[in-house]
């Protein structure tokens, strides 16, 4: 009987070493990416319509076609841009496997190359490289290589079912501000809304990423007021004038 105990990897509990990390970094930065997409265009799109037009039907209507299309746009867009990276990473995947099935010997020494050219010495270089072809050759070679685990390939319907649902959540939450906020406060009610649902959307991001999340906030709130900006001058110029 064996007395082998597994024992699972060493890391610091804040390091991503458990698997699938690919997936679930991919769906994550499709979820926050489609929530800031959903906050600003949305509101973009209301905040100018209100500031042209009292009707409530007009933003409503407005601010719908934004939600709906704009999710469905960015779905899309995340669908197709994943499913090129996915499938690059099958095909080099593929290649690969075919390489280690006609060309073993020619694949071991490019492995030990590699290693010794991480610092490894010839001999450590070359008994890393057995056990690991022993191990999982084609996986010791895409990790070498290509730095791809074939395990936790994108998924292209993660990433546009994140981004989807991110953009309506994040969209609904202007829209929600410029219909039930009392007239006077409306515009700068919604300006708030927004700014503070923008800066709490940076700060996940930097999170995920592990980057400044003072940095973070700072852009995606200077971006949404920028253009919260133009379209609330646009809005109130056409409205001035009389062309809506």
């Amino acid at each position: 009987m064996s007395s082998r105990v597994d024992v699972p990897p060493a890391g610091h509990a804040d390091e991503p070493h458990a698997g699938g990390l690919a997936q679930r970094l991919n769906w994550l930065r499709a979820g926050v990416l489609g929530a800031n997409d959903g906050i600003v265009s949305v509101a973009a799109v209301v905040v100018g319509v209100a500031a042209a037009t009292p009707s409530r039907a007009a933003v409503l209507t407005a601010g719908l076609a934004a939600l709906v299309g704009g999710a469905i746009s960015m779905a899309l867009g995340e669908y197709v841009s994943v499913s090129s990276q996915s499938d690059s990473e099958k095909a080099l995947i593929a290649k690969e496997e075919h390489e280690l099935a006609t060309m073993p010997d020619e694949e071991f020494d490019e492995l030990v190359g590699l290693y010794r050219e991480r610092g490894l010495s010839e001999g450590t270089a070359r008994q890393v490289a057995v056990e690991l072809t022993h191990h999982d050759a084609l996986g010791a070679h895409l990790s070498a290589e290509l730095n791809i685990d074939p395990d936790d390939v994108v998924s292209p319907w993660h990433a546009a079912w994140a981004s989807l649902l991110a953009f309506l959540v994040g969209g609904i939450l202007p829209m929600l501000a410029v219909l039930f906020i009392p007239q006077p406060w409306k515009i700068a009610g919604t300006f708030v809304v927004v700014l503070v649902a923008l800066g709490a959307a940076g700060a996940l991001a930097a999170w995920i990423g592990g980057s400044s999340r003072a940095r973070s906030v700072s852009r995606v709130v200077i971006g949404g007021a920028l253009a919260l900006g133009v379209t609330f001058a646009l809005g109130s110029l056409l409205g001035t004038t009389g062309a809506v």
